[in-house]
């Protein structure tokens, strides 16, 4: 089976359904009340998303193909500058701050995508990595699976890092800091092998 393309109607129904997801947890709403946070009756949510899931499911792509795309984006800017890491660090935190309930979804609720749709976020997934891979570089020495897992490692680094410090009583430009001080500490080490 493929996968449908996104409803024509998604953007619309992005922010509500995400904020409620994001807030309560995916198994805790259900379709009636996600249809009545949309303004829509179960009936006519049921015609744009066959389920829950695949709503989720668009959040999740939508997520990882902007991603990407910020991946793409930082490329350009940093192909003839030394030090990669700063930018591609401050990228993960700036998509932090304008998509964070989509970093929440993403790793919390993935198992809750049926198995066909976890396998295109995992698709999505390594596309990302291996993107990364090809902005850090791999560490000389490493065979590519050992470049691959550490990449995994960093990957998972810069999308839970800027979570770590939430509950402590820093502006954001302190918490920005104290991040990109652990992350490049920790990618380096990681690179180093």
């Amino acid at each position: 089976m493929l996968i449908p393309k996104r409803c024509a109607r998604f953007a619309e129904y992005r922010n509500k359904s995400l904020e409620l997801f994001a807030s309560k947890g995916f198994g805790q709403v259900g379709m009636r009340e996600l249809a009545a946070s949309l303004g829509l009756s179960a009936g006519s949510l049921y015609h744009h998303y066959p389920s829950k899931q695949h709503l989720l499911f668009d959040l999740i792509e939508e997520f990882y193909d902007e991603l990407i795309a910020a991946l793409g984006r930082v490329e350009q800017k940093i192909r003839a500058k030394q030090n990669k890491l700063q930018p591609l660090i401050q990228m993960h935190l700036t998509l932090h701050h304008e998509m964070p309930s989509h970093f929440r979804l993403a790793e919390r609720d993935l198992g809750c995508l049926n198995e066909e749709q976890q396998q295109h976020v995992r698709y999505l997934r390594e596309q990302y990595e291996r993107r990364l891979l090809l902005i850090l570089g791999s560490p000389a020495g490493l065979s590519e699976s050992r470049s691959l897992a550490a990449v995994g490692v960093i990957a998972n680094l810069l999308k839970s890092a800027p979570s770590w410090l939430v509950h402590y009583d820093l502006n954001e430009q302190e918490r920005d800091e104290l991040l990109q001080s652990f992350l490049a500490g920790a990618v380096s080490q990681l690179q180093a092998g």
